[in-house]
């Protein structure tokens, strides 16, 4: 009766939310991949804790990276191969270049003296 009186109450529908498309965010695999460019990165490193010498990295790469080191004359059966070959001439390089480093600058620490005379001396 008073729904006649006051009329009947609508209930108000809910609200449609509307999702915004949800945009996902590109590796930089993914992107690099896209670009046609080569894409290595290291993922992951882990020391042992007892041998601190003692370690491994986690590495990733895309396709283009390992067409890269084929036609750079890298040689494997499994993909893994050729960036473990690549990895290790990068590790040997920087070793190399530190030992060169060193060998330089101990070269230089070392200098003659020669006592000309009058109060004169010749270092080389």
């Amino acid at each position: 009766m008073l729904d006649k009186l006051f009329g009947k109450k609508k209930t108000p529908k809910p609200a449609e939310v509307k999702e915004k498309p949800k945009k996902i965010k590109k590796s930089n695999k993914d992107l690099a991949t896209e670009r046609g460019e080569p894409y290595v990165a290291v993922l992951s490193m882990d020391v042992d804790p007892n041998n601190l010498n003692e370690g491994a990295f986690e590495l990733d790469w895309n396709d283009k990276f390992i067409a890269n080191l084929r036609r750079a004359g890298y040689q494997g059966k499994q993909d893994a191969d050729l960036v473990d070959q690549w990895f290790q001439n990068v590790c040997r390089n920087v070793v190399l270049e530190t030992y060169e480093q060193d060998q330089a600058m101990n070269m230089s620490r070392y200098t003659n003296e020669r006592d000309l005379g009058n109060g004169r001396t010749e270092v080389s």
